[in-house]
């Protein structure tokens, strides 16, 4: 997966769970949580619709590594 497919397929999930959110203007090192206001079950939610779309699954031992949206594209790019 290329880091244009990945950022494509984390905000087209952000859309589902913080609709208010810009992918325009989303900082790309600043934690989702932070930025977005969600809770963790939103988190959880987009970890989820991540999984769906890409077909990976995403163990819970691995969240921290998408709390950024650099880091949730450095992490699908990688597996």
């Amino acid at each position: 997966m290329t880091d244009s497919e990945a950022r494509e397929v984390l905000l087209s999930a952000l859309a589902e769970i913080a609709p208010e959110a810009d992918g325009t203007t989303l900082a790309r090192d600043v934690e989702f949580a932070e930025q977005l206001d969600i809770d963790s079950m939103d988190f959880l939610n987009l970890v989820t619709a991540v999984s769906e779309r890409t077909g990976l699954e995403i163990p819970e031992r691995d969240y921290p590594k998408l709390r950024t949206l650099d880091d949730a594209v450095a992490y699908l790019t990688a597996a």
